[in-house]
């Protein structure tokens, strides 16, 4: 049986079981764990829970023509562990199916429920002849 629920809740709800972890250490777990459905939806709240525990401005993911995936953070300049191709596949399907962004280029505001509290992102999405690049912007 397939579950319906929309993808912006299932990442709130990853958001919250995650939420007491060390996202950074399940981060860089996630690469051996590739064949779970919904891997791209938990290295997305885990990103989120890094970025709001660590300060963080922005966290990017961007996939070259090759297929390889990276991903940094600007509250310095540090790469974070790779989800990998596949992984990273699914991240920004998930991003562009949560957004509904399905132009090359959009911006919009992403509310996520944590916790007891919300947070404002701002999710930036571009897209050329192989090349994909999502960035999200934590507030201040």
């Amino acid at each position: 049986m397939k579950d319906e629920r929309n993808l912006h809740l299932k990442v709130q709800e990853l958001c919250d079981c995650f939420a007491t972890t060390d996202p950074l250490r399940e981060m860089s777990q996630i690469p051996a764990a590739a064949d779970e459905e919904e891997i791209g939806l938990k290295w997305l709240a885990l990103a989120a829970l890094h970025g709001v525990n660590s300060n963080a401005s922005k966290i990017t993911l961007s996939k070259a023509d090759d297929g390889n995936i990276r991903v940094t953070a600007e509250y310095r300049t540090a790469d974070l562990p790779s989800p990998g191709p596949n992984v990273g596949d699914k991240i920004l399907a998930a991003i562009r199916e949560i957004t509904h962004i399905d132009t090359e280029k959009g911006k919009t505001r992403l509310a996520l429920g944590m916790r007891d509290s919300s947070i404002d992102l701002e999710v930036k999405l571009k897209s050329k002849k192989g090349y994909e690049k999502v960035s999200i912007k934590f507030p201040h």
